[in-house]
């Protein structure tokens, strides 16, 4: 009893079931939903001005995509060109589903919601491209001239399928090390994932396979469809319950 005479709140201690909580384990993702939603609207937007540009021109490039295209075929050389190819082949294939299933693994508490969360990752992926190949089959952008070609690229040009991608792929393992790790700690990782995804994109028009809209189209996609995804983000990954405490019996009051 306190000096007031009312009870003391009881005082926490170990859990019930004796188990400690995982170390390491960072806090859930808590962005406002509205937060999300006016991101998700903001790339979106921004995507279909540029959409509404190629399909204006008839997907004739402009100024200073003409002008990218011809500094990357100016500037390639070694080591630079072996480099841009093989950083530009890990934006597609077994690489970005590698991934989104290490994400899910990081975000699960258990295997249960590890495999639930690596499920839904996979999903937002393939959603993901499902989405942007849709839009491919339906702006038809010419690629640049084949002449200017350094790799091998096949379909439209519009958006980018590299850079949505790899954007994914990133956004999806950022997120799964945001739940693994420690506030802080996470943050060298998902600059080095922002890297890469860039990386990637960039190589597409130094490649000479993608016009720089298309580029910066994928990533602009991406950004809208991860902004939605992670509205699901309590679906995907359960929300532990409070540790149960043990207080003093109310007969052991004094």
């Amino acid at each position: 009893m306190t000096p007031s005479g009312a009870p003391s709140a009881p005082v926490p201690g170990p859990r019930r079931d004796g188990a400690r909580p995982a170390p390491g384990r960072g806090p859930r993702l808590g962005a406002p939903p509205s937060r999300l939603v006016a991101t998700a609207a903001l790339c979106a937007a921004l995507f279909a001005a540029a959409a509404v540009t190629v399909a204006v021109r008839h997907g004739a490039p402009l100024a200073p995509e003409r002008a990218a295209l011809h500094w990357s075929t100016a500037h390639r050389g070694e080591p630079l060109r072996p480099l841009a190819g093989a950083l530009t082949t890990t934006g597609t294939g077994v690489v970005p589903y590698l991934m989104a299933l290490l994400a899910g693994l990081l975000a699960g508490r258990d295997t249960p919601g590890r495999i639930r969360a690596a499920a839904c990752a996979v999903l937002v992926l393939a959603a993901g491209q499902a989405v942007r190949y849709g839009l491919m089959a339906l702006l038809a952008r010419p690629r640049p001239p084949l002449a200017d070609w350094a790799a091998q690229a096949s379909g439209h040009s519009f958006p980018s399928g590299h850079a949505t991608t790899s954007a994914l792929a990133a956004g999806l393992l950022a997120w799964g090390v945001l739940h693994r790790t420690r506030p802080g700690t996470g943050r060298p990782w998902c600059a080095l994932l922002a890297l890469w995804a860039v990386g990637v994109g960039l190589t597409r028009v130094y490649l000479g396979v993608h016009w720089a809209g298309d580029v910066l189209a994928g990533w602009l996609l991406a950004a809208a469809l991860l902004s939605l995804a992670l509205l699901l983000d309590p679906l995907a990954v359960a929300r532990p319950r409070p540790p149960a405490t043990v207080g003093p019996p109310p007969s052991a009051w004094p």
